[in-house]
């Protein structure tokens, strides 16, 4: 009978430790669970900042396209008015 007292003296050692270390693993889980929960978040907000300046970036481009346009259209305008004046002070002086 002593046999029987020790083995289950012995069970009961093995799933009370068994036990302690499964609420170890537990909590560090919970610990690791919530460090990595902020870690996420931390990358989230980093990519949302990122998300917010490639839009404004990209407003921009068409901001500078637009003004891009406008200065061809300029230029070509100028081209057309400095064209004209030479001619006609070509036609004039002929």
């Amino acid at each position: 009978m002593e046999q029987k007292d020790e083995s289950t003296g012995s069970a009961e050692k093995f799933f009370k430790n068994f036990g302690k270390r499964v609420d170890e693993f537990t909590k560090e889980l919970n610990e690791s669970g919530g460090r990595l929960q902020k870690e996420f978040e931390k990358r989230f907000e980093e990519l949302k900042e990122s998300a917010e300046r490639l839009k404004k970036e990209a407003d921009n481009k068409e901001r500078w396209k637009e003004v891009e346009e406008s200065l061809k259209k300029a230029g070509e305008e100028l081209n057309k008015a400095v064209k004209a004046a030479f001619s006609k002070k070509e036609d004039k002086s002929s």
